[in-house]
C-alpha cells in the first residue's frame, strides 16, 4: 500500500478546510507519523457525515466486529471523530485543522511539531485561506465594547459561554508545541474552551477537563488580561472559543505575514484613536497581536491590519483608543451552525 498516504492526503484535501500538497512532501510525512497503513485505508472511507460502525462496514464490505475495534482505537488516537446519539456511537472523518492536529495535544513529539510548523504556511495559504469563509472569527473583549454598540449575543464571548451545557477546557496546542521546541511565550496554556459534541469527544479522549461556567469565565478573563485574542468558531452557535497569541497561534502567526489580514478575518470592529488624548505611551503596541499600531506623536491604527479584537482598548491609560463598529450593511453575519460553515467553505473551494 505504498500510495495509501497520497490517497489519504487527497481525501483530506477534499474535506472542506483542505490538506494541500507540497513539493517537499511534508504533508505525507505527517500522515505517516499519525496513521498506520490500515488506519489510513479506513480513514479514506469516512465522510463528514457521522455514521455507525455497522453502516461503514456494510458500505465498505469490511468485517463489522473488527471494524468496531479499529474505529474505536482510531478515535482514541485522534485520527477520526466520534459522537454519541442515543445509545449509538457514530464515526466521521476529521479534518486536519481544526481536528486531527488539535486532537494530538497530548501526544506531541518534536519531529511531528517541526513537520507541522513547516507545513502550516502552505495549509493556511492554499487550504484555510483559499475560501472566503473561515473556521474562526474574532470577537471583541467585553471591556472594549460600549453600551451604545449593537452587539449580538454570538459576538460576546461571555454570552457564548453562558449558553453552554457542557464545557471542556483544553491546553492550547499552539503554545504547548512551541514550548516543546524552545519557542513561544508564557501566556496561559489552559485556554481552549470546547462545547457541544466536541466537548464530549475531548472528555472521552482525555484531552481536557470539564469545568462550569464560572470557571470558564475566569479562564476567559485570565486570557484577556494576558492579551489573548478571542476567536470563537465561525458560527452563531459556536462549538469552541480559542484564545490566541500572535507568536504561537498557527492562524494569527500566518495572518501576520499578510499585508491586509483585516480583509481575511471575520470581524465587525476596528480600533480608532483620539490623538488629543493619546500620550504616545505605546501600551497599545504591546497589546496588538497583528502589528496594526504604530506610534510617533500619537498612536495610529492600520485598518488593513486591525482585526477588531479590542485588546488595545483595555490597556490604554488615557482612554484614547476606542472600538468602532462597522456600518450595519458591512457587518459580518456568521453561519447559523458548524454544518453551514463547512458547507460554505466547501462551496467556495469548489468541492460541491
Amino acid at each position: 500500500m505504498p500510495d495509501v498516504y497520497k490517497r489519504l492526503a487527497k481525501h483530506l484535501d477534499n474535506l472542506p478546510t483542505g490538506y494541500p500538497s507540497t513539493e517537499s512532501g511534508v504533508e505525507l510525512r505527517i500522515l505517516k507519523r499519525l496513521f498506520t497503513p490500515e488506519e489510513a485505508e479506513i480513514a479514506i472511507t469516512l465522510t463528514m457525515m457521522p455514521e455507525p460502525a455497522a453502516g461503514i462496514a456494510e458500505r465498505t464490505s469490511r468485517d463489522a466486529a473488527a471494524l468496531v475495534e479499529t474505529l474505536a482505537e482510531m478515535s482514541r488516537k485522534g485520527l477520526i471523530f466520534r459522537m454519541s446519539k442515543g445509545d449509538k456511537t457514530l464515526y466521521s472523518a476529521a479534518q486536519f485543522v481544526i481536528g486531527i492536529w488539535e486532537y494530538h495535544v497530548n501526544s506531541l513529539d518534536e519531529d511531528l511539531i517541526r513537520d507541522v510548523n513547516e507545513y502550516m504556511p502552505t495549509l493556511m495559504k492554499k487550504g484555510l485561506l483559499s475560501a472566503k469563509t473561515q473556521q474562526l472569527r474574532v470577537v471583541p473583549v467585553a471591556k472594549s465594547v460600549t453600551t451604545e454598540m449593537a452587539v449580538m449575543p454570538f459576538e460576546a464571548a461571555e454570552a457564548i459561554i453562558h449558553k453552554q451545557s457542557k464545557i471542556i477546557v483544553s491546553p492550547c496546542i499552539c503554545r504547548k508545541e512551541q514550548k516543546m521546541i524552545g519557542k513561544g511565550c508564557d501566556k496561559p496554556s489552559e485556554a481552549c474552551l470546547i462545547f457541544g459534541a466536541g466537548a464530549y469527544y475531548y472528555e472521552k479522549n482525555g484531552l481536557g477537563r470539564e469545568i462550569d461556567k464560572a470557571e470558564a469565565l475566569d479562564i476567559l478573563k485570565a486570557g484577556v488580561d494576558a492579551g489573548l485574542v478571542l476567536q470563537p468558531g465561525n458560527q452563531q452557535k459556536s462549538m469552541n472559543i480559542c484564545m490566541c497569541c500572535g507568536c504561537c497561534c498557527g492562524v494569527l502567526k500566518n495572518l501576520k505575514t499578510l499585508d491586509k489580514p483585516a480583509e481575511v478575518i471575520h470581524t465587525n470592529y476596528y480600533a480608532q484613536v483620539d490623538e488629543k488624548l493619546c500620550t504616545a505611551c505605546e501600551a497599545c503596541v504591546e497589546r496588538c497581536q497583528m502589528d496594526a499600531i504604530t506610534v510617533d506623536e500619537a498612536a495610529r491604527v492600520n485598518l488593513n491590519r486591525c482585526i477588531g479584537c479590542g485588546l488595545c482598548v483595555t490597556d490604554c491609560p488615557t482612554e484614547a483608543i476606542t472600538l468602532g463598529q462597522k456600518a450595519e450593511d458591512c457587518r459580518y453575519l456568521p453561519p447559523k451552525n458548524v454544518f453551514e460553515t463547512y458547507m460554505n467553505i466547501a462551496q467556495e473551494r469548489g468541492l460541491i
